[in-house]
């Protein structure tokens, strides 16, 4: 067995779900035991594992000199998942860069530059929200004061869970000495789409992340009885929902995009009882910050026609990697595909912080992410370590 098997292998029970897919969320005690597993494998390695102020896990490896002085390179991505996601986006990231490291070793590799592995926390937001909350945090992107506020379902606030997770919320943001610390960022990650498949190649590197945001939408209407209220008498706030659902869809079709519209709260969510309140979030991402904006502003108005409201919660403009690095790393693995994604990352955010930041993807073979049926080929993943491992070499030698 190999050093990913070994890795992919420790990681299959944690946080798995009936559905067969994972509920790994941000600061719950399944995230807590995939943090110990890094920490673990990272003392394994002789990696020293420092956290910064959002909780972001960091391993160095200070052999070749200390980041603090010199800028490293750092591979990673995240651990978390959406509800009932699938067991490769994140995890194929983090397992991937051990095993990298492993396989460099085992070659003798002797690296110029600290070489660092990261986990960052609640990428997927699906507790709090926010996507890329952790890489977020430390460049100030996300306000401190309104990360901390933030909360999940139960009325837990970020600030809470941290706390009971044994982290100091006090020291949550911006952290300048952490983001000093990375020369480069390379996030290796499972394809979430098929582009790799059509193109016939196990790895491919990113060009861009399209822009993308999320937004609430709130519906009042007035509570009543199911059976005894005449049609004509209701207020029924979920047939707002409905016509905000139908309008984003259309919008997305009309404007070239994607619009999802895939979380929604209902109160008092009976029943029998006529909905009072519906709150919906959508998801918009498109080719260009116009497009996305299009969609917006025509759910933005189906939602004000039943007296409904929109708050923007994030948004990230599109993203350009840097294009000398990308060039450099699709040089080094032989030319391989270069193609966009409709995914946020991490990589995202420290790449509009102005840190030099690539992606390696990794096929999928079916294109579907975000749930249990989520898949990469063994042979693929192997790939992708031998790749991130050359990336390493090129970077770091």
């Amino acid at each position: 067995m190999t050093t990913f098997d070994t890795l992919w292998s420790d990681l299959t029970p944690i946080g798995r779900a009936a559905s067969g897919g994972y509920r790994r969320f941000a600061w719950t005690p399944d995230d807590v035991t995939m943090r110990e597993w890094f920490a673990g494998a990272a003392a394994t390695r002789g990696l020293a594992v420092v956290v910064d102020r959002a909780g972001n896990q960091w391993a160095w490896d200070t052999s070749p000199g200390d980041p603090d002085t010199t800028p490293g390179v750092v591979i990673g991505s995240h651990l978390d998942s959406v509800p009932d996601g699938g067991a490769f986006d994140g995890p194929l990231g983090v397992v991937s860069s051990f095993a990298a490291l492993d396989l460099l070793r085992n070659k003798g590799f002797t690296a110029s530059k600290p070489i660092g592995v990261v986990n960052f926390a609640d990428e997927e937001g699906a507790r709090f929200g926010i996507a890329c909350a952790g890489s977020r945090l430390i460049t100030g992107a996300l306000d401190a004061d309104r990360g901390r506020g933030l909360t999940d379902a139960d009325g837990v606030s970020i600030a809470e869970a941290m706390a009971k997770a044994g982290l100091d919320p006090a020291k949550v943001g911006r952290d300048d000495e952490t983001l000093r610390r990375v020369g480069q960022f390379v996030e290796l990650h499972v394809e979430q789409g098929r582009g790799l498949v059509e193109l016939g190649s196990p790895v491919g590197v990113a060009s861009a992340i399209w822009p993308h945001g999320r937004w609430r939408i709130d519906l009042p209407g007035e509570a009543n009885h199911a059976g005894t209220t005449r049609i004509e008498d209701r207020h029924d706030a979920m047939l707002g929902y409905a016509s905000v659902v139908l309008a984003s869809r259309a919008a997305a079709v009309r404007h070239g995009a994607v619009a999802t519209c895939g979380k929604v709260r209902v109160e008092p969510n009976g029943v029998n009882a006529i909905p009072s309140l519906v709150t919906g979030w959508l998801d918009s991402r498109g080719p260009s910050s116009g497009q996305v904006r299009e969609i917006v502003a025509e759910v933005t108005a189906a939602a004000r026609s039943f007296g409904g409201t929109v708050t923007e919660e994030s948004w990230t403009g599109e993203t350009a990697f840097d294009v000398a690095l990308r060039d450099r790393i699709r040089t080094v693995l032989g030319g391989v595909p270069i193609l966009p994604t409709g995914a946020g990352h991490d990589a995202g955010i420290l790449a509009n912080e102005g840190i030099p930041t690539a992606m390696v993807f990794v096929r999928n073979p079916t294109g579907v992410s975000h749930s249990p049926a989520e898949f990469a080929e063994r042979e693929d993943c192997v790939a992708g370590v031998e790749a991130l491992a050359a990336v390493i070499e090129e970077l770091a030698g």
